[in-house]
This record gives C-alpha cells, structure tokens and sequence, in this order.
C-alpha cells in the first residue's frame, strides 16, 4: 500500500513546488498553448524557484505539498484573505492551486489537499473559499461541484497570445 503525506510547505520545498507546478501545468494546459515560447515564458515568470520562495514566505499565503512513498506529486496553494469581485464579503479566502501529478490522481491527493486547505481556512473563520477553473477543465470542474463549490461568475486571462475563459465557483464554509 502506498504511504501518502500531506504537509504545510516550508521554504526548503520551494524546488519541488516550481518542478511540480511546471509539469502538473503541463499535464494540463500544455495542448492550449500554439506557441510553446508562450509556455516557456509563462513558467519562468510564474514557477521559477525564487518566485515559489517568495510566494511561500509572505504570511497570506499557504502551501501544502504531497508525497507518495516520499516522492513529491502534488502541492496546493491557499490565499487566505482574498477578495472576490463575485462575492459581496471581507471573509473570503482563495484556493489558488491544487494540481498533483496525473498518475497520481486516482489516490485521491487532490481530495487530501483540497481537505487540508478547508481546515486551514476554517482556523481564520473564512466564510468563503472561491476559485478559479478552465471552463473546459470539466474533470477539475466536477470535482469541485462534487465538494459543495456552486458557479458564480466567469472571467478570462490571456497568457502570451493564447485567451483563456475561466469559471469562478466559490463554496460557503459556516
């Protein structure tokens, strides 16, 4: 049976967060991409190791980080004060990552992260958790409405010369 850990991320994971945000990225949203320069770029600007570092030390911030029989497969990332422009309230927090390795996916890492996250806001009495998601992610999309989070706006992001439409789905914590 494999042993799964989940853990508070510390500075010292920072190397193993930006691998894994490269290839989970990759696994994902690679095949939207035309120009692979545009994806290069995105990764240096978004997943270098100093920018992980920085991320990881600024006190809104959390990150948790998976092992499967000590390899490093998935992260996830809270922003626990973070306003949303489809929620009326100062009590909101963002979950702004869960992304685990695809041949990890069926251990249910993803559930583990994501159970992790709630807890954590919980503990700073958030009565929100919003998120955004790929309109056409429809595996990502049931996952989160099988785990309480309800549609509530859209919104898009352009990366490079690509253009992006996003759900916002958020979920009532208490």
């Amino acid at each position: 049976m494999k042993q799964i850990l989940i853990r508070k991320a510390s500075i010292e994971d920072a190397e193993y967060i930006a691998l894994l945000a490269r290839v989970t990225f990759t696994e994902t949203f690679a095949v939207h991409f035309r120009d692979r320069q545009d994806l290069i770029n995105y990764y240096d600007t978004t997943f270098s190791v100093s920018k992980i570092r920085s991320s990881i030390t600024k006190t809104n911030n959390v990150f948790w980080i998976a092992f499967c029989d000590d390899l490093p497969v998935g992260y996830a990332k809270l922003k626990l004060f973070s306003k949303s422009q489809f929620i009326d309230s100062d009590s909101v927090s963002q979950l702004q990552k869960i992304y685990v390795l695809a041949d990890f996916l069926s251990m249910k890492i993803g559930q583990k992260l994501q159970d992790a996250l709630f807890e954590e806001t919980q503990r700073y009495t958030r009565n929100y958790i919003w998120l955004s998601v790929l309109k056409s992610n429809e595996r990502a999309i049931r996952f989160y409405t099988k785990n309480g989070f309800e549609h509530i706006g859209e919104h898009s992001f352009d990366i490079g010369k690509e253009h992006f439409e996003f759900c916002a789905m958020a979920k009532v914590l208490f």
